[in-house]
């Protein structure tokens, strides 16, 4: 039986020597790149087109077609080799992008024929080059997953984002093209790491490309767990080449987001046309999406990519800016003849006048996209549905239990030094495919070197519970089983809300029996789901299987740990939000470090958050920090304890 994916989603292979398989609406060109652990390629070698055929393992077509057929062995691939991806080019002269050809599939089959995987890729709008799937190592087997990582900006793009320096991209992606490299375009470095999925519709449109101006890729889902960390957002716009007339040409245009343009659900009705002069208003809803949900979803993330873009222009003037005027400056003193004839000082005060201008304009276009952002988020904010609202929202009052899970969930607000009080809504695709981890310790952060330790402990748990009683008050009620190991009992004043309440699927585990008991039966589980869907027959699990999604909160790692029970949490961590067990741990980096090699795993492969304002959370894309701020419930407010009171009634009306 043929596993169908969806995006970011993977399957065991079975067997060493595999055939990857495409079937396209239209000519391509199929691609090959090999990349270690973290995706990234180590050079123009790494990569299988078809100019240069062959790597280890595997060859590539030497031509476009819409077919073609990839015998790969997996044991011939050389022992530094993580990752095997299949990229898929549209060919000069061909159709424009994907988006105007029918949706191609890939799959991957036996040596007999018989196809183990198969993905469809849907969704492309732009894009001119996708990595179709990745084979890869795990624990020293492999396994296909579901890519549909698209780059509207082409296979240099790709190449860059897989971390080949840009000039070597651009020769590689023009003989692997057959054509001539452009002088007048730098590609963009995106260098890769954990990344959550671009929703549909949210890519940038191709725009116009002036010389000197970086082309914005549109990159998808990077390297498993997706869709778990903020969108990537396009690179800004940089600095061009200085022109005799002046200063370099700088574009700090946002690329407009698409609108749906026949949505199942009704768009909402659009603002009234702008005055000359004016910024267009905003509404609430108006990216793409198939329902109001989607839609807000996608404007959040737009937000998100118009704020890192405003700012990565301004800082990139300020940069040129200061450039400038430190080789003018170097210039006017190395003269000669301004050290002698007194025009030095003349000279000085020309390239600090010229960097203060430039600074200014830079500085006037921030501050009106800021202001045009902030009018968005003000119209925004108030239209979340509860899922992505504040805890303090007048939605949660009138809020009852859903009956369909929702796309995403809020975790905090992102914002940046240059406007701490814009703040982005920090959206998470769930089912969770990476776990949390709430960092209670208080090594590299100011915020929480200031606090006492037991304030900041009862803070990080406190975060826990309120991202628990999100999950559970914005699924269907029999949607989530809550676990809790809480091996010391130190957490009990913050589960107090969901003992209260009586949605937790047992009483909290404690001491090192407890741990031992709960990670066993859940180990068990995944176990078990994982055979069930491998067989087909998901209907023969045993009676005694909860079938829900489960969720693990485990506070005050590592007591009550030890290595066995460490390295079950690992393989709940890699293995369980495949099959609906999701992790969220609370704990001190720094005690957890006693473990060494066997914490280390765990650790890079969750997602950590601080429940102090923190700039720990890197955009690799355009190198920003952003500070996220944890979303909790105000003091003294009850709406935590009302919402998990709905799940509660909702649970014993369905029983």
């Amino acid at each position: 039986m043929t596993a169908e994916l969806v995006r970011g989603q993977n399957h065991p292979l079975s067997r060493s020597r595999v055939e990857i398989r495409v079937s396209a609406g239209t000519p391509v060109l199929a691609l090959a790149h090999l990349g270690d652990d973290t995706g990234r390629l180590s050079g123009p070698g790494a990569v299988a087109h078809p100019g240069a055929r062959t790597l280890p393992g595997l060859e590539v077509p030497g031509a476009a077609s819409g077919q073609h057929r990839i015998a790969v062995d997996l044991d011939a691939v050389v022992p530094a080799v993580h990752r095997v991806g299949l990229v898929l080019v549209l060919p000069p002269g061909g159709p424009g992008h994907f988006g105007a050809v029918p949706a191609s599939y890939v799959s991957v089959a036996d040596p007999e024929g018989a196809e183990l995987a198969g993905y469809t890729l849907t969704g492309l709008e732009s894009e001119t080059a996708v990595v179709a799937l990745e084979l890869y190592r795990r624990q020293g087997a492999w396994k296909v997953r579901a890519v549909g990582q698209g780059y509207a900006a082409g296979l240099g793009a790709l190449l860059t984002d897989a971390g080949l320096p840009a000039p070597a991209a651009a020769e590689l992606a023009a003989a692997a093209l057959g054509t001539a490299p452009a002088g007048d375009i730098t590609l963009a470095v995106m260098p890769g790491g954990p990344a959550p999925t671009v929703p549909r519709g949210l890519r940038a449109p191709a725009t116009a490309q002036t010389p000197g101006q970086i082309p914005a890729p549109t990159p998808a889902p990077q390297d498993a767990p997706a869709s778990s960390a903020p969108v990537p957002p396009p690179m800004p716009p940089a600095p061009g080449p200085e022109t005799a007339g002046g200063p370099p040409t700088i574009s700090y245009a946002h690329p407009r987001r698409r609108t749906s343009t026949e949505p199942p659900e009704p768009a909402p009705r659009p603002a009234a046309p702008p005055r000359p002069g004016e910024q267009p208003r905003p509404v609430a809803g108006d990216a793409s999406g198939w329902s109001m949900e989607e839609r807000l979803y996608n404007q959040v993330w737009g937000m998100f990519e118009d704020l890192a873009r405003a700012v990565a222009a301004y800082r990139g003037a300020v940069e040129f800016a200061d450039s400038r005027m430190d080789r003018e400056l170097d210039e006017a003193l190395s003269d000669p003849r301004h050290r002698l004839g007194g025009s030095g000082n003349a000279a000085r005060d020309t390239a600090r006048a010229r960097r203060e201008e430039l600074v200014a304009r830079a500085q006037e276009v921030l501050d009106r996209d800021l202001v045009q952002l902030t009018a968005e988020t003000e119209v925004v904010e108030p239209a979340l549905p509860a899922a992505y609202a504040r805890w303090d929202s007048p939605v949660w009052q009138a809020h009852s239990v859903p009956a369909e899970a929702p796309l995403a969930l809020r975790l905090g607000d992102l914002h940046l030094p240059e406007r701490p009080d814009l703040r982005i809504p920090m959206l998470v695709r769930v089912p969770l495919e990476r776990g949390l981890w709430i960092d209670n310790g208080r090594t590299g952060s100011e915020a929480a070197m200031a606090m006492d330790t037991d304030r900041l402990r009862r803070a990080a748990m406190d975060m826990a519970v309120a991202h628990a009683a999100r999950m559970l008050a914005a699924h269907p009620a029999d949607r989530f089983a809550v676990h809790v190991i809480d091996a010391a009992g130190a957490g009990a004043a913050s589960l107090a809300p969901l003992v209260r309440a009586g949605v937790l699927a047992g009483a909290p585990a404690a001491g090192a029996a407890g741990v031992t008991e709960t990670l066993e039966r859940l180990t068990r589980r995944v176990d078990l789901v994982q055979m069930a869907v491998r067989a087909g027959a998901p209907e023969d699990l045993p009676p005694d299987v909860d079938t829900s999604d489960q969720l693990l909160i485990v506070h005050d790692f590592p007591h009550g740990f030890d290595d066995r029970a460490v390295t079950r949490l690992r393989y709940l961590a890699d293995e369980g939000p495949a099959v609906g067990v999701h992790l969220l741990m609370v704990a001190d980096r720094d005690e957890a470090s006693a473990y060494g090699p066997l914490l280390d795993p765990l650790w890079r492969s969750l997602m950590r958050l601080s429940p102090v304002p923190d700039n720990h959370l890197a955009d690799p894309w355009v190198h920003h920090a952003w500070i996220f701020e944890p979303d909790l419930p105000p003091q003294g407010s009850r709406v935590l304890d009302q919402a998990l009171q709905r799940v509660a009634a909702a649970r014993g009306g369905a029983r």
